[in-house]
């Protein structure tokens, strides 16, 4: 049974507040419900950025999903 939109997006949330990477790929969040196709996991992960709930993390050779809260930069101030 697929989730709901806001389900969903609580269930990415949480996935973000307890995984032991602060960083995530997007491909980390498809355990949330395996029923919703990726590129909706990734709209409804790109919609959390926009509300301000997630935030993108880039290497500079990939963009990751994480909570502001969880991410420091290099000179350990939190977020970005």
């Amino acid at each position: 049974m697929r989730l709901t939109k806001e389900a969903l997006k609580a269930a990415i949330l949480d996935k973000a507040e307890t995984s032991p990477k602060p960083q995530l790929y997007i491909r980390d969040f498809y355990d949330c419900d395996p029923e919703t196709k990726p590129r909706d996991l990734k709209n409804l992960a790109n919609d959390l950025v926009k509300e301000g709930k997630l935030m993108f993390w880039s290497s500079g050779s990939t963009t990751m999903y994480a909570l502001k809260s969880r991410i420091k930069n290099e000179e350990g101030v939190e977020g970005i």
